[in-house]
């Protein structure tokens, strides 16, 4: 099988660098925040007198509000070609609003006809052929994938078909699919570059070394809420419980995956396709 990222073609000055040694993760209103992909990704343009062009899938999530973030602390470095999302119709008309972008698409085509009405010179797509359109898009350089689940998989792939730099922040595409994404990738050129935190910060220690100089690789987790909750107790477990995580504000499905556990048995999956 591949090697990994560490076997992906050079970054071809495109705009990305080795990652400094500063922290890679901003200091959120309750601490640190779990989602790090603006971070990583954007602010090693900081400083370059490059406009990069960034498309991203999930713009009304917590991946996509760190993502904006940076960019607009930065707008001359960055411009949004694209923004997608699922149900946060009004919180995308106000990002269309603000940033400008290009294109967006949406999950229902009545969705759709809402935004073209409120943007009628705005490109407006629906559902998962419009997720495929926006990650195909010839003006994106640089793909942020943020969406959570299985929906992410086709239009990322789609992205490292076209040969772009994949921010990835979701771990479903590679635990799905993680021969094929890195096969693509080794045939188009497409850099992808893990930007979940347990993930990035093993490519960030990596910094291009040899794989045959690592003996292992430790991912941690925080255990969830019920960390030291006695194992008798469990069966009392409430919905409202799992959802109470005690360092992260997130989404359900990542703070339940985080409950159980699961997450890191994906992650796991994750890593042994990227290094």
């Amino acid at each position: 099988r591949s090697g990994g990222i560490q076997d992906q073609t050079p970054l071809r000055g495109q705009g990305f660098r080795k990652s400094s040694t500063r922290p890679w993760r901003h200091p959120g209103p309750g601490g640190w925040i779990p989602d790090c992909s603006a971070i990583v990704l954007l602010s090693d343009f900081v400083g370059m007198n490059l406009q990069k062009k960034i498309s991203l899938l999930g713009a009304t999530g917590s991946i996509g509000d760190s993502t904006l973030s940076v960019i607009r602390e930065h707008p001359d470095l960055f411009q949004v070609i694209s923004l997608t999302c699922y149900s946060s119709v009004e919180k995308l008309c106000e990002l269309v609003r603000e940033f400008k972008p290009q294109m967006v698409c949406v999950h229902s085509i009545n969705e759709a006809r809402h935004v073209r009405e409120a943007f009628p010179e705005l490109e407006v797509h629906s559902g998962p052929e419009g997720l495929v359109r926006v990650a195909e898009d010839p003006e994106t350089e640089t793909l942020v994938a943020g969406i959570v689940g299985s929906a992410g998989l086709f239009p990322t792939y789609a992205a490292v078909s076209s040969g772009k730099n994949v921010a990835l922040a979701n771990k479903e595409p590679l635990v799905m699919a993680g021969r094929l994404f890195l096969e693509e990738a080794s045939k188009t050129g497409a850099n992808i570059l893990p930007t979940d935190s347990e993930h990035n910060a093993i490519f960030q220690v990596l910094d291009g070394r040899s794989q045959k100089n690592i003996k292992k690789l430790v991912l941690t987790a925080s255990g969830g809420p019920f960390r030291d909750l006695p194992l008798e107790q469990f069966s009392q477990i409430r919905l409202e419980d799992s959802l109470r995580h005690p360092n992260w504000e997130m989404g359900n499905k990542i703070t339940i995956d985080s409950a159980t556990m699961m997450n890191k048995g994906l992650e796991v999956i994750e890593a042994r396709w990227l290094f």
